[in-house]
């Protein structure tokens, strides 16, 4: 069975698949650089269906992808936003023919913490891996200042009260004295580092590693992405929900 016919404005498509803003979008459409099934269209507000109708933009055939989904190896010093007037954001990382407006990361990463990052359009499935209730987990790797012990880190099982809310590890392992890894479901602001500090311990570096079914892909340098495989996204949407 076919899918239902789903029509949306031309100036709205190109837009969201980064070809420009709605302003430049339909400055190309007015200048006659743009054809719907050969043949040419000014109209700004003409009526289209992405995933039937041929899309071609000045002479090249743009390929129509309702959902993308893509993983971010984040490095330092980009904020986890879609966009923002004085930092750089996870977006600016992405190459201007991977860009769509509609993207947005799920969850967050503060500024000064690296690794995994999911970059999607797909609202269903970000609200579904944030939603508080779900409790999906995330893993982050962790050094500290201090020297630790498995022991020192037990309260964190039991769960520390930051104050807004009492904070639970779902897992925590000690790798070396300086060295840790903490399972957590929820994603609080510097939530990881106020866990730790409440015992004592001051983070200097801070990695997510895992984010529910999704392990960072080691191959991917830090600050690169790469789409996510079929089997990955099949085991997101079988997370939860």
């Amino acid at each position: 069975m076919e899918d239902d016919l789903v029509l949306e404005r031309l100036d709205k498509i190109l837009s969201h698949m980064g070809m420009g803003s709605r302003k430049d979008v339909r400055a190309l459409i007015k200048a006659g650089l743009v054809k719907i099934n050969d043949h040419q269209v000014v109209d700004s507000g003409y009526k289209i269906d992405p995933n039937r109708d041929l899309l071609e933009v000045d002479g090249k055939i743009i390929t129509y992808t309702r959902y993308v989904y893509f993983m971010l190896n984040k490095p330092q010093g980009y904020i986890t936003a879609t966009e923002d007037n004085y930092q750089k954001t996870v977006l600016d990382l992405l190459d201007p023919k991977d860009y769509r407006k509609d993207l947005f990361p799920v969850g967050r990463l503060d500024k000064d913490t690296e690794g995994l990052l999911l970059l999607t359009n797909d609202g269903h499935l970000g609200h579904m891996l944030t939603k508080p209730s779900n409790e999906v987990p995330k893993r982050y790797y962790f050094e500290t200042l201090e020297e630790m012990t498995a022991k020192s880190l037990d309260p964190l099982l039991k769960g520390v009260d930051l104050g807004d809310f009492l904070a639970t590890a779902l897992e925590v392992k000690v790798l070396d004295q300086k060295k840790g890894e903490l399972v957590i479901a929820e994603g609080k602001f510097h939530q990881v580092k106020r866990m730790c500090a409440v015992l004592g311990y001051t983070i200097i570096y801070l990695e997510r590693t895992e984010f529910g079914p999704l392990v960072l892909d080691r191959k991917l340098p830090r600050g690169g992405y790469r789409s996510l495989k079929d089997t990955e996204i099949a085991l997101l949407k079988a997370s939860k929900g």
